[in-house]
């Protein structure tokens, strides 16, 4: 599978034309490559937008730590690409033609036994204030071209279950569930932190005792009034 080249470098004329960035009109939405002197920026962006998504969902939504974001600016065969609308950022979207990384969530056997070569969609993440504008739509487009261009047969994410918003977005562009996790949750009773006391079950009878040995029987003439006189 091809490398991810440097964003601080022109691409590979494989992968896409050398232009630095695709040219916009006022009020249109262009995308490009993060460099590395965006990398706080859209770490900033990224707590932003998951900020709410985080207090409605028990998986922890990104974004991951900074050092490990940072980490994935350098990792090879991902994409990390920023969407912005005269130069607000207001979408971007990350993904990884292979599972590389420590964080991953992949059994990529899962895939090769179904002769499938998938595309990783790892972010897409929306400005709260341009949501349904088609911001989402165009990124999901932007990731699928590449997807295309490098061979691969399937888009493949993450949701959680509950977000309805999300799930319907998907399932709008054909999207299908796969495989997950379900989580399970029992409802505890509040009680003090020590149980309270417990009887102790019944002692065990005792071993039956063995049965004792018969006395072996006496011999004739040993004893008694039968001898001669």
């Amino acid at each position: 599978m091809a490398p991810k080249h440097s964003r601080d470098q022109p691409p590979p004329a494989s992968v896409e034309p050398a232009s630095p960035a695709v040219e916009a009109e006022r009020g249109q939405m262009r995308v490009r490559r993060m460099h590395r002197r965006d990398i706080n920026r859209a770490w900033e962006f990224l707590k932003r937008v998951f900020r709410d998504v985080n207090k409605k969902t028990v998986e922890y939504q990104r974004p991951r730590s900074k050092q490990r974001f940072i980490e994935s600016y350098d990792d090879e065969g991902v994409e990390q690409l920023l969407f912005e609308v005269d130069g607000d950022l207001v979408g971007y979207a990350e993904c990884a033609y292979e599972v590389t990384g420590s964080d991953n969530w992949i059994n990529p056997r899962y895939f090769e036994s179904r002769d499938m070569r998938p595309m990783f969609v790892e972010e897409l993440a929306t400005h709260p204030g341009y949501q349904g504008r088609g911001v989402g739509t165009f990124m999901l487009e932007q990731l699928e071209h590449l997807a295309k261009l490098r061979g691969c047969t399937h888009l493949v994410l993450e949701v959680a279950e509950n977000n309805d918003t999300a799930l319907t977005f998907y399932r709008k562009r054909r999207f299908q569930k796969m495989d997950a996790a379900l989580f399970m949750a029992k409802k505890l009773e509040r009680e003090a932190e020590l149980l309270p006391a417990r009887p102790m079950k019944p002692e065990p009878p005792p071993a039956p005792r063995p049965p004792r040995a018969k006395p072996a029987p006496k011999s004739p003439g040993n004893g008694g009034n039968g001898g001669a006189r």
